[in-house]
């Protein structure tokens, strides 16, 4: 019995099962704390002893494989590695989880802590009562986790000197506040606001008593020396100060002041202001009583309610204790039996064998902005019996000191006071970096080292006669996705008088690049050329980068120079399907364009604001909605630059925040002397010089005040404004606009190449195969543009080029490209199917919920961890597409194969299903390489290198889905070309999953899009369908030809 029991602890059978259900489990996970919350993901799964035992079952399978396959043998070392690497990250896991702990510490700025609050939270029940005369105390304290969305428990029975008492959960609700239940027969309350610590908090001063907020005296209707009294008298409120001071009303910024022991009528909703404190009344007194009720406030502290009932000789009494993770509140008293309890629920204060005080918090903000963050620091003393030394902790700059990490975490709303992670995990993070050593160790083995997988499938694609394929199949997809891709066609405008007034006034194409060069300041604080503006309205407003003839740089100076004209000209794209907002706009239906005067009626009224409420207002707007949004963004975009506003170019003198402004703008800020004067005037007089120089041609003067501005912008803008050669670069950049057109020079070289390796099935001529030749040295070549086009963003962003939705897409579309080169030295149809899936993929980067303008970077993302981890990471996804690709191909020849065809068409199927499993296994290497990178940089960043965040944790579920496809081979009745392949289509879905699913369905640090509610798109059940059909139609005949 137990030799069957150890063998089935080690068989194959149940390495499979755990393959099936940690990842299942995972995934479920993510989605219940999506529905519901973190919290109650951890009870359901996460700290789940079952889950925890899934865990312990794969630690010892995977040790028992360990022998059972003799992974001790020098030709193995690399799969041991592997094996032991996993081995080391589960106990450091296990570690971390019953031996590590964390919290955090919150410091002002000048104060000094050595304490930091926990991130568990505890019960504590403080029981007192008398043993022979003399008052004792029994002490109860345990770790709890409760969520009002689960079924929690709670039983404490204990006796104290004999006396049984017991303490049981009732019911637990999140998110309240201590708050006035409304009753005509309570008492009365008035409700002060302050935020002494940075935070919104709200206090109740009960009529007749005195409340301490803060160590200074309220009072309601009970008047005492030394403290602010309020009192009521025939419907009028008033109040009196014990010191001098000020305040301004909220509704219109009046601004008085009060001095001290003089009464006067309260103001509600004023800011009341004295030294060192500021608060709030926002309304009269309520009656009610006072009790616990739900939040709405989002922006105080988050509590919880716990209720619990206690009971001793026969008397039961039910208690509400308020608390939660991050807090740490008084105990709360209540006598039962005779019996004190004081009981309190929350996190703990965890003292540290040093201290540290915080000098000063830097919050360092893009030019210009003031609430986009660049960075933020804390600069801090640590000091202790020993040592003292100064430090500053920022974003991916840890303090490390006796086994404590500290990280900055967040900061309060007023800059004043900093927010500090701290972990101590000393073992448990040198175990589990052990294991990451392994790990990548093994990994790099797997391509070089001993016999692996790996080098045998290279082997065995060497020895095959690799002879080229193609399929039917592509000109089905192509089709059917390329009719779907939007039209590019210049559009053919109605004829208006205002079309030959743009054409003559408009300024040369030479002298509005140089305008186009000019540095502008955007909303986010970045700095870039108008060029890049004008090229985004352009493309944005018409879908075109021209109109009629004119350069994007030609069509903006004409905007500036003649904005009324531009209300006039048919420029704004209207999407077909829609005739709705034509007739609304009173424009032909077959109309492509309309111009910004068309949705405005005499009055100035915004013809489709109706249809735009309903689609605003809609949390799942249809696509009849999503038009007139997107047409309301074309035309909000437009307006914009007509009203001029978006051309900052003029830098404040000594601007802290380095702020530029637009000329409309130049009468808010505080311009003086010569600089003012200059300001107001270089623009008219640069475009009185243009229309000069369009009439003699001469436009000298204009590049002088030209370079007369850039000279202003250089004086007073230096410490922001980018360099010549950044510049350059960025115009180039939007000039060519490389990956919206790699999309259909991609497809067509692959449609091309398809139909080379397609004629060559039936005559393999020479000049066939110098016609391929000749196809995929052009796809090398527009390989080496993408690579290009990819560095030049990264040289203008100042960043790797993969931080944000649309960047990483075109870095998977190179990244496929790029593998399918590789593997396409065994196989050209790989060459072919990777150039048409990297088509797709641009296609998919350049629809409208992607935007492709370059962005200001996230703090947390100012790290050189972006350039190593995303790059693996969604590198990986390349070799991924790949096998996808291949597996749809492959089972699409087992389909067509029949008696006639068999021997010619087995043997490519072998070749490419050898191709597919190379690909699965460098993207599997890629793919755990990047996840567990990423654990070190969240371990920098944020203190723990695993936090079941959804982003990680899907690509952790994409790890085990691969890892069982590439292992199936090994479990008996599942061996097989057709399962492999079929299931190599299957798993992408969870690379979806990882890459779009989690950005749009769940909630997390990587959910950009969490929020917005969405529907999902037709083409999921479409794909869901077609791969149902092809596994069938696949099965059948792979069982009758090749079982």
């Amino acid at each position: 019995m137990q030799e069957r029991f150890l063998k089935y602890l080690f068989s194959n059978k149940l390495t499979a099962l755990l393959f099936i259900a940690f990842p299942t489990a995972m995934g479920v996970g993510t989605f219940l704390e999506s529905f519901y919350s973190t919290t109650a993901a951890k009870i359901w799964v996460y700290n789940a002893r079952w889950f925890e035992l899934i865990m312990f079952l794969l630690m010892i399978n995977f040790l028992g494989n360990i022998f059972k396959y003799r992974l001790f043998k020098k030709d193995k070392w690399t799969i041991l590695m592997l094996h032991l690497s996993f081995i080391l990250i589960l106990s450091g896991a296990f570690v971390t989880r019953y031996f590590g702990f964390e919290g955090v510490m919150p410091i002002r700025e000048g104060s000094e802590s050595s304490e930091l609050i926990s991130e568990k939270t505890f019960l504590n029940v403080l029981v007192d009562g008398e043993i022979d005369g003399l008052p004792q105390r029994l002490k109860l304290r345990d770790e709890v986790l409760f969520s009002e969305h689960t079924s929690n428990s709670l039983e404490w029975n204990n006796n104290f000197n004999g006396q049984d008492f017991s303490v049981n959960y009732i019911k637990y609700t999140e998110n309240v506040t201590e708050g006035i239940v409304l009753n005509p027969e309570g008492d009365r309350y008035i409700k002060i606001v302050e935020a002494s610590d940075g935070n919104r908090n709200e206090h109740f001063i009960k009529e007749g008593e005195v409340s301490n907020i803060n160590n200074i005296l309220f009072t309601l209707n009970n008047k005492i020396d030394g403290a602010i009294n309020i009192r009521s008298e025939s419907g009028l409120y008033y109040i009196d100060f014990p010191f001098s001071g000020n305040y301004m009303r909220m509704a219109d910024q009046l601004k008085g002041e009060f001095v001290k022991n003089d009464e006067q009528e309260l103001i509600f909703r004023s800011l009341y202001s004295i030294p060192n404190f500021q608060f709030v009344i926002p309304d009269p007194p309520l009656r009610g009583d006072f009790g616990i009720v739900k939040s709405l406030n989002q922006e105080s502290k988050k509590q919880d309610a716990l209720y619990l009932s206690i009971s001793s000789k026969g008397e039961t009494k039910q208690i509400i204790i308020v608390g939660g993770k991050g807090l740490i509140n008084d105990l709360k008293k209540i006598n039962v039996g005779g019996l004190d309890f004081l009981i309190s629920y929350g996190s703990e204060k965890i003292k540290l064998p040093f201290s540290i005080t915080l000098n000063d918090f830097i919050a360092e903000k893009y030019p210009g902005t003031e609430k986009s963050y660049s960075s933020f620091m804390s600069k801090v003393t640590v000091q202790d019996n020993v040592d003292i030394f100064d430090y500053d902790i920022y974003m991916n700059n840890i303090l490390d000191y006796k086994g404590y990490r500290f990280f900055q975490a967040s900061f309060d709303p007023d800059e004043k006071g900093t927010i500090l992670s701290v972990n101590h995990d000393f073992f448990g993070t040198l175990i589990t970096y052990i294991g990451y050593i392994l790990l990548y160790l093994s990994m790099c083995g797997v391509f070089f080292i001993g016999k692996t997988r790996f080098k045998q499938l290279s082997s065995s694609l060497s020895k095959l006669k690799i002879k080229q394929t193609s399929f039917i199949f592509f000109f089905f997809v192509i089709n059917c996705l390329y009719s779907q891709t939007p039209s590019f066609d210049r559009f053919k405008l109605q004829e208006f008088n205002f079309d030959s007034l743009v054409k003559v006034t408009a300024f040369p194409d030479d002298q509005a690049n140089k305008f186009g060069s000019l540095v502008i300041q955007d909303l986010g604080g970045r700095m870039k050329p108008a060029n890049t503006f004008s090229s985004e309205l352009l493309r944005k407003v018409s879908k075109s980068d021209r109109y009629m003839g004119l350069s994007s740089d030609q069509v903006m100076l004409s905007i500036v120079n003649n904005p009324a004209v531009w209300y006039n000209i048919p420029i704004i794209y209207l999407k077909r399907g829609n005739d709705s907002i034509k007739i609304i706009a009173g424009i032909d239906k077959k109309s492509k364009y309309a111009p910004l005067v068309a949705f405005f009626d005499e009055k100035g009224n915004y013809k489709i604001s109706s249809q735009l409420e309903d689609a605003y207002r809609s949390q799942t707007p249809n696509q009849f909605q999503k038009d007139f949004i997107e047409l309301d963004r074309r035309v909000n975009l437009l307006y914009s630059a007509l009203e001029g506003k978006v051309l900052r170019v003029f830098p404040v003198p000594n601007d802290s925040t380095n702020k530029w402004v637009s000329y409309p703008e130049l009468s808010n800020v505080n311009i003086k002397g010569r600089d003012s004067l200059y300001v107001n005037n270089v623009l008219p007089l640069y475009f009185q010089a243009m229309r000069l120089g369009k009439i003699n041609g001469d436009f000298k003067q204009a590049d002088e005040l030209i370079e007369s501005l850039k000279g202003y912008q250089k004086k007073y803008g230096s410490d922001v404004i980018p360099s010549t050669s950044k510049i350059a670069a960025e115009i180039l950049y939007n000039k060519y606009d490389i990956f919206k057109k790699l999309f259909s020079w991609y497809l067509y070289l692959g449609l091309l190449l398809f139909l080379c390796l397609l004629f060559r099935i039936f005559n393999d001529s020479k000049f066939l195969s110098y016609i391929e030749k000749f196809l995929i040295s052009a796809i090398i070549f527009l390989f080496l543009l993408n690579s290009i086009g990819l560095i030049f963003r990264a040289f203008i962003s100042g960043h790797a080029p993969w931080s944000d939705a649309y960047e990483s897409m075109i870095y998977v579309s190179w990244a496929t490209l790029f593998f399918g080169l590789i593997f396409g030295r065994k196989s050209s149809i790989t060459i072919s199917a990777t150039t048409f899936v990297s088509s797709m993929i641009l296609m998919i980067a350049h629809w409208n919920w992607m935007d492709p303008a370059i962005a200001n970077l996230q703090p947390v993302l100012n790290s050189y961890w972006l350039m190593i981890h995303v790059a693996v990471i969604v590198g990986s996804y390349g070799p991924f597409s790949i096998s996808m690709i291949l597996g749809i191909i492959v089972l699409l020849l087992i389909i067509i194969t029949n008696s006639k065809n068999k021997q010619k068409l087995f043997p490519k199927i072998k070749e490419l299903t050898i191709i597919n499993e190379l690909s699965i296994i460098v993207g599997l290497v890629m793919l755990t390489i990047g996840n567990f990178l990423g654990g070190m940089w969240a371990n920098e960043s944020w203190g723990r290198y695993w936090g079941w965040d959804p982003k990680e944790t899907w690509a952790l579920i994409s790890i085990m889905v691969y890892a069982f496809v590439i292992h199936i081979r090994l479990i008996p009745g599942l061996k097989g070309r057709w399962l492999f392949n079929l299931l190599s289509i299957i798993a992408y879905s969870s690379i979806l999953m990882t890459y779009f699913g989690v950005n749009f369905y769940l909630v997390g640090l990587h959910s950009y899009a969490s929020g917005d509610k969405i529907i999902t798109p037709n083409f999921v059940y479409y794909s869901m369908l077609f791969v149902i059909i092809l596994g069938s139609l696949s099965y059948y005949t792979n069982k009758k030809y090749y079982k």
